[in-house]
């Protein structure tokens, strides 16, 4: 009797873990600089988890220093992790936007290359319509083209790839570092100048 009960009750508990997880979503976003990018969606209430990392190369587990030297065809991404009845897409899309400057190629603000240019990777049919129309938004608000590439990931097949714990929430774990970087950059003057004050930190 009390082993039936046992297993009754593991069985509830496995259930309710399990739609627990399903509850939850998951969005990829890269916007130049992952430290930055982990930092303003950090931020966002509904946000569960984020970790920083590589998508988009072909070149598996790739280190840090082997996408810092180019070749690898990834981009420096965060993988957010959220709660869509907390947050929606269309908030993170927001969040997005305003963290980056979608408007050169290769490049955002002070750091250049491919691994910082930006993308938004979508995992359902419902993420790739708003991204799309964000985008369209998005242009039409700036009045310039908008270099930000959207990338259905059930095209390519490519995973995300966490980076090194060295970077996780590095503007917490590094907060002296990161300001430095922060401030040389000048990416808080230049995000100002381009969004005013709808600027995500």
């Amino acid at each position: 009797m009390l082993r039936r009960l046992f297993l009754t009750t593991l069985l509830a508990l496995s259930f309710t873990c399990n739609a627990m997880a399903a509850d939850k979503q998951v969005a990829v976003f890269a916007g130049g600089c992952f430290w930055s990018t982990q930092k303003a969606f950090d931020h966002v209430a509904g946000v569960t988890n984020t970790r920083a990392g590589f998508m988009g190369g072909a070149v598996k587990n790739p280190s840090y220093e082997e996408v810092v030297r180019g070749g690898t065809g990834h981009v420096e991404a965060v993988e957010v992790t959220y709660d869509p009845d907390k947050v929606s897409y269309d908030q993170l899309l927001d969040t997005f936007w305003h963290s980056t400057d979608p408007t050169t190629q290769s490049r955002v603000i002070c750091d250049g290359g491919e691994q910082y240019r930006t993308a938004i990777f979508t995992f359902s049919p419902a993420q790739q319509a708003a991204a799309v129309a964000s985008k369209q938004a998005v242009t039409q608000q700036l009045g310039k083209p908008i270099r930000t590439l959207i990338v259905r990931s059930v095209d390519t097949g490519l995973p995300f790839y966490p980076a090194e714990d060295y970077h996780q929430h590095y503007w917490q774990t590094h907060s002296a570092q990161y300001d430095g970087y922060y401030r040389g950059c000048g990416r808080g003057p230049a995000l100002k100048k381009l969004w005013g004050n709808k600027v995500s930190h």
